[in-house]
């Protein structure tokens, strides 16, 4: 189970990384474009996490990728325990 302390760990850790990101530029060789990602994968002693960041000048992206998510999310959730109900932008 994914506790509090760990969460904020995790947000920390990406706090940090994401700063380093917007510090080189090779993260943004292909610019300009109409879009423009950048995912990580982590982990420490308890456990694994990624993240996604993207922007785009169309809505639809963005909307699509967040769609895929909450797929994903609700096949994950309909697997185990009934969960409680996340609020708007946030999941566990």
């Amino acid at each position: 189970m994914v506790d509090r302390d760990s969460a904020k760990k995790v947000a920390a850790a990406l706090a940090g990384n994401l700063q380093g990101v917007s510090r080189d530029d090779r993260n943004f060789e292909g610019l300009p474009d109409s879009f423009w990602g950048y995912y990580a994968r982590g982990h420490d002693s308890s456990g694994v996490f990624g993240v996604v960041v993207m922007y785009s000048e169309s809505d639809g992206d963005v909307d699509a990728v967040i769609r895929m998510y909450e797929e994903w999310l609700a096949k994950r959730r309909s697997s185990s325990a009934p969960p409680s109900s996340p609020s708007p932008g946030v999941h566990e």
